[in-house]
């Protein structure tokens, strides 16, 4: 007889509610998300119309849980990709910027992509560095580099994320300022949620 309750526990109406419970929860909790994540898509793309963030604060976590079928919906009411890269990396501005405020300017790092240099950029890669920029006058960086320097700020040319994570660890900046692409800044802010580094993107007008 043992060998029989599995199947009769399975086929009881005690089991037949919970299963036909969970599938309605199921099912809600889908439409609650659809609902929900069309709703930030509009919000979204009417802050991107009015060239204002509406509630930032309840965006961000919102967006970090939900991106893939936000951006879905974002992409049916006209907000592409890029559009809605440079919104989230805005919002992570505004809500970042008040602490990036606070902290002394000599701890503060700022990164600048490799790409940004001339094609005939003198300079040596460094590990322990990376570029170490000599002002040659071949690119903009030559002036842009001493003053920030001047400023207080640590500031490195570097050649990607895994940089990033070595200086952070051999210089302990207290906050960081991104530059380069949409791409590039979309993945240093999220590097700093991941090490809890106040972080601000700066995005290129050009890529590469």
């Amino acid at each position: 007889m043992a060998e029989y309750l599995p199947v009769a526990l399975f086929d009881s109406p005690v089991w037949n509610s919970i299963v036909y419970l969970l599938g309605e929860l199921v099912i809600i909790i889908l439409v609650l998300w659809v609902i929900l994540s069309f709703l930030i898509g509009c919000l979204i793309a009417l802050s991107i119309k009015k060239k204002k963030m509406y509630l930032p604060k309840l965006l961000r976590p919102v967006l970090t849980l939900m991106e893939g079928t936000v951006k879905l919906f974002c992409m049916m009411l006209g907000v592409d990709s890029a559009q809605l890269m440079e919104f989230l990396i805005g919002i992570d501005n505004q809500m970042n910027y008040s602490a990036f405020a606070k902290v002394p300017v000599e701890k503060r790092a700022v990164f600048i992509p490799l790409c940004l240099r001339s094609a005939k950029c003198p300079a040596r890669l460094s590990p322990d560095v990376g570029i170490s920029c000599i002002s040659c006058g071949k690119c903009p960086l030559g002036d842009a580099i001493p003053v920030l320097k001047d400023a207080g700020y640590m500031t490195f040319i570097i050649p990607g994320s895994t940089f990033i994570k070595r200086l952070v660890k051999k210089y302990r900046p207290q906050a960081m300022i991104g530059v380069g692409c949409l791409m590039e800044v979309k993945e240093g802010l999220a590097l700093g949620r991941k090490i809890s580094m106040t972080t601000i993107g700066v995005v290129t007008t050009t890529d590469g």
